[in-house]
């Protein structure tokens, strides 16, 4: 699919895939390295969420990942040439996990001032209907902002357990089936879920935010980010340097006092906001 097919589809239906960001055998590394830090940090719950939430900024394979020069291009597409990645959290689903998404609207939750995010949908393992892919409505980001609520059901792995309070038919969902180093880009106003993993192996994606360097959080926090195209200065940003190390505590620190702020956003008006566990 060339750049002009996938910016065209994109600005249709709201999404593009399959895409190719990797090949099989630099995805596997990037699982194996992934598993290795789960592993080192086995005992320590705090860090390993963290690691789940900011790969990019603990693991220098993952800073690698989000600069990627056809993620970056793909996102450039769309979103113009002065680029940040927002987060790169992993969306893992364990083998043969009830764990499911919700239909939902990315931007929803995120207190962000404008619309100009895409999402990069990495497959670190073969993403099927089996193994609960993401499914798009397509067409749906232009409905824009939907009201949602919140069901905090526990096999939701959104933090509120998120959900458009509209009807969405499901045989209008396309199935974004993607083997490992391949990816899908959507818009944050496209909905879009994913079902249980019925398979023997589990199924990873880095789910990959780039937004135009000019989004500002609503409230005035400066989010920590990594640029990743273009050399304008933003002073509404902290701009991220590449990890120090492998799972470096000056890293964790960063991104622990990260979380502690965007958690407040994504809970904002509920019981939930002042917890410091997510």
């Amino acid at each position: 699919m060339s750049q002009d097919q996938t910016t065209r589809g994109y600005d249709e239906d709201g999404y593009a895939f399959p895409l190719d960001a990797v090949d099989q055998g630099e995805a596997a590394e990037l699982r194996d390295d992934l598993e290795s830090a789960e592993r080192e940090l086995a005992d320590d719950p705090e860090k390993l969420a963290l690691l789940r939430t900011y790969p990019d900024r603990l693991l220098p394979s993952f800073d690698a990942l989000i600069r990627n020069e056809r993620l970056v291009a793909a996102a450039a597409s769309v979103l113009g040439p002065e680029l940040i990645v927002w987060s790169s959290a992993l969306f893992t689903k364990e083998a043969n996990s009830p764990k499911v998404v919700s239909w939902h609207q990315d931007l929803t939750y995120w207190g962000l001032d404008d619309v100009k995010e895409t999402t990069c949908w990495v497959a670190l393992t073969s993403s099927t209907e089996r193994s609960g892919a993401v499914k798009f409505v397509a067409g749906s980001h232009k409905h824009k902002a939907v009201p949602h609520v919140d069901t905090w059901a526990k096999d939701n792995l959104l933090s509120r357990g998120q959900e458009v309070a509209v009807d969405v038919d499901e045989s209008d969902a396309v199935i974004v089936e993607l083997n490992p180093g391949q990816f899908s880009m959507h818009h944050g106003h496209m909905f879009h879920s994913s079902g249980p993993n019925t398979t023997d192996d589990r199924r990873i994606g880095a789910a990959i935010r780039y937004m135009a360097a000019s989004m500002k959080q609503r409230d005035g926090y400066k989010p920590l980010v990594a640029q990743v195209a273009g050399k304008g200065q933003w002073d509404h940003l902290r701009i991220a340097s590449s990890p120090r190390g492998r799972l470096q505590e000056s890293d964790f620190e960063r991104c622990r006092q990260d979380a502690n702020a965007k958690r407040r956003i994504f809970y904002e008006g509920t019981e939930q906001a002042d917890d410091p566990q997510d």
